[in-house]
């Protein structure tokens, strides 16, 4: 049994924010699998099968206190989060198996409350605001040019979702080194032709 989590913030003003792509990815997959979203006081959630997909309702900075109470409850024997990154490129995916929370305030939210790092990451690149505020970068939407790049962004995340829901942490790590360059061109040859 695992839990996938993608972190966001709840509400329309938040769709479509760059902070929001942990979100975007289990929408996407939820869509891929016909799978309707519940409700409850703190998430969203989906069942595949065994797995548990969870969209935390409580803010970005407040992940861990909806998964936390879950991941314990649940003893789940995988747990993936999926956050964006503002240290990777747009587009550049990132997978850990544990590890720090490269100063990303919903990955500190779950590590504090957990009290432990031991989970697994897929950290999707927004790119970096360089000469703008990072709070009001992460709140802004992706621009109509960057939606070419996010559709491919989600489909390769969607893939190796796939591969961890419906077999493990090794099958996505395989199908991530085998499709990493031809993923990697096609994100760069969209990055430059917006």
């Amino acid at each position: 049994m695992k839990l996938l989590a993608g972190l966001g913030n709840p509400g329309k003003e938040y769709e479509k924010n760059r902070h929001n792509i942990g979100f975007m990815a289990v929408d996407d997959l939820c869509n891929y699998y016909g799978l309707k979203q519940k409700k409850k006081l703190h998430y969203f959630y989906a069942w595949q099968r065994d797995n548990l997909l969870v969209k935390p309702r409580t803010y970005m900075n407040n992940s861990g206190k909806v998964l936390a109470p879950l991941i314990r409850k649940n003893k789940f024997d995988d747990v993936m989060v999926v956050s964006d990154d503002i240290n990777l490129e747009i587009g550049e995916i990132r997978l850990r198996q544990e590890g720090g929370i490269g100063g990303h305030n919903g990955l500190g939210s779950i590590v504090r409350e957990l009290g432990s790092d031991q989970f697994k990451r897929l950290r999707i690149g927004v790119g970096n605001p360089r000469e703008q505020d990072l709070r009001d970068y992460v709140l802004s939407d992706f621009t109509a040019a960057e939606e070419n790049v996010l559709r491919e962004i989600l489909e390769f995340t969607r893939k190796l979702l796939n591969e961890y829901l419906e077999y493990d942490y090794e099958k996505l790590l395989n199908y991530y080194s085998r499709n990493k360059k031809s993923y990697s061109e096609m994100i760069s040859s969209l990055r430059i032709a917006k």
